[in-house]
């Protein structure tokens, strides 16, 4: 079972796993053992509340197809079931992130004294700089 929050999980039985080679060098071993995995979660079908779908649904990732299902590729580790865990952990990013309310952006404008400090201070840069040029004798 996969706790998202205190009143949200989603149960084992909704996360389909499939077993893979891995990709990249690793010997004899990486042609033998199908370590990789592959974590199928169906967004439409699951269990999770209507909220938590569109959120995931809107989530603009690449992991989630048109069809509603997130594919995670787990491979880092060498064994099955540290992948497993691994991908499961990234399902979990994944809705954490896709739930999490941002907060609302305020515009705010510079002070008049702010602007004023600004301009004056270019003011006195431009006469300074204006200062540099050849002295006549």
């Amino acid at each position: 079972m996969l706790q998202i929050s205190n009143t949200v999980t989603i149960p084992e039985s909704e996360l389909e796993f499939n077993f893979i080679r891995a990709q990249g060098a690793g010997g004899q071993n990486v042609n033998k053992v199908a370590s990789a995995v592959h974590l199928r979660f169906d967004i439409r079908a699951s269990s999770l509340p209507d909220f938590y779908k569109q959120r995931l649904l809107d989530f603009n990732d690449q992991r989630i197809s048109t069809d509603g299902v997130v594919v995670i590729k787990a491979q880092q580790h060498r064994t099955q079931e540290r992948n497993r865990e691994d991908a499961v952990q990234r399902l979990h990013d994944l809705i954490k992130a896709a739930t999490a309310v941002r907060k609302k952006r305020r515009p705010t404008k510079p002070s008049r004294s702010a602007n004023r400090k600004r301009l004056d201070s270019k003011t006195h840069k431009g006469k300074i700089k204006s200062l540099r040029g050849k002295v006549d004798v």
